[in-house]
């Protein structure tokens, strides 16, 4: 009995480090594309419609901060709170580290999180933040890759992750309502690359490009 207890624990252990690598791989994902940023390409236009590059990476930023409160253990509401910053690209990128590391901490599965775009009431796993968090990296580092006449590759094993997480988000109606995280779901959901799929799940259109060229700040 100890030993088949061990060996659960062992295979816990290796697949709770296997989903931080992963994740780490996606936060960076979307910081090589953030970085490449110029402060004259903050207007351009997004996959998401009510946002500007500027507001995008401000949403990005926010939602780093708040899953790295999470994963810590806070719950404080004002931790999800926007604030803009003078500077987007260096924001997002000091907030991507404070993310990874929130993640890295020992302990940090054995937790429950507040998600409050999720439920102001419910708890839920760390190890399921997680997840969410790792596929909305991937995905706003399209979006921001977009923005910018550039694409994102990740590789198979992370593309691979972030379709299965994408393919266990629920579709409905809910997806419509102001502020939802995605898009419902677009034809042809299953046809295409591994990361058209994962896009075309959480409502993005991977033939996606602006419709104007972006003007200085």
């Amino acid at each position: 009995m100890s030993t088949e207890f061990e060996g659960r624990a062992h295979d816990r252990t290796e697949s709770d480090e296997r989903l931080r690598e992963l994740h780490a791989r996606a936060v960076w994902l979307s910081t090589e594309v953030v970085a490449r940023v110029g402060a004259d390409r903050l207007s351009a236009e997004t996959p998401c419609a009510e946002w500007d590059l500027r507001a995008l990476l401000t949403h990005m930023a926010t939602q780093d901060r708040g899953f790295a409160g999470a994963a810590r253990g806070a719950d404080d509401p004002g931790a999800w709170e926007v604030r803009p910053a003078a500077d987007p690209v260096a924001d997002y990128l000091a907030a991507a580290d404070e993310v990874v590391a929130a993640f890295a901490e020992p302990g940090v599965f054995e937790r429950t999180v507040l998600l409050p775009e999720v439920s102001s009431e419910h708890r839920l796993p760390a190890v399921t933040a997680i997840r969410f968090h790792l596929v909305d990296s991937v995905v706003h580092a399209w979006d921001v890759a977009r923005s910018i006449g550039e694409t994102v590759d990740p590789d198979r094993e992370l593309a691979l992750m972030a379709l299965e997480i994408a393919a266990a988000v629920p579709d409905g109606s809910f997806r419509l309502e102001p502020g939802a995280a995605f898009a419902p779901v677009l034809a042809a959901a299953d046809s295409g690359s591994t990361m058209d799929r994962v896009l075309r799940l959480l409502g993005r259109a991977p033939e996606w490009t602006p419709s104007r060229p972006s003007s200085p700040a």
